[in-house]
């Protein structure tokens, strides 16, 4: 998944979904382990609420906030995994679920039934973290 966002510029801006309704602010971003790029955002969507899991392509920006191509209630209802942890590959795949997004990429075969499609790839790594 590509996008032209700087995770770095993420932390503390407001997100809002598809229809303006604002669904919180970005915690942390997570990037792709084998491309680097940035692939999640974890949107603090209340004051005593979780963070949920957003896509940032194909989010995007405008002004100063993240604006996703979801409703409300999708992003609201995404997994829970917690922050400040790596995405398994497991868990990221339960997000492209989620999402309903395409997880097959030019390089990688097709997710079927006997291919989950991350054999050897792993996800979600926290930007700006060592490990």
């Amino acid at each position: 998944m590509q996008t032209d966002i700087d995770p770095r510029s993420l932390i503390g801006r407001k997100a809002f979904d598809r229809n303006g309704a604002k669904i919180g602010t970005i915690d942390e971003v997570y990037l792709d382990d084998a491309t680097g790029e940035p692939e999640w955002a974890a949107v603090r969507t209340g004051l005593f609420s979780r963070d949920a899991f957003v896509p940032l392509e194909p989010s995007k920006m405008v002004g100063e906030s993240l604006h996703i191509p979801y409703d409300r209630k999708l992003i609201k209802d995404a997994p829970d995994f917690g922050v400040g942890r790596h995405l398994s590959p497991e868990q990221e795949l339960q997000l492209y679920h989620h999402y309903r997004l395409d997880i097959s990429s030019p390089d990688s075969d097709p997710v079927s039934p006997g291919n989950s499609g991350t054999s050897d790839t792993d996800f979600g790594k926290i930007a700006g973290s060592e490990d």
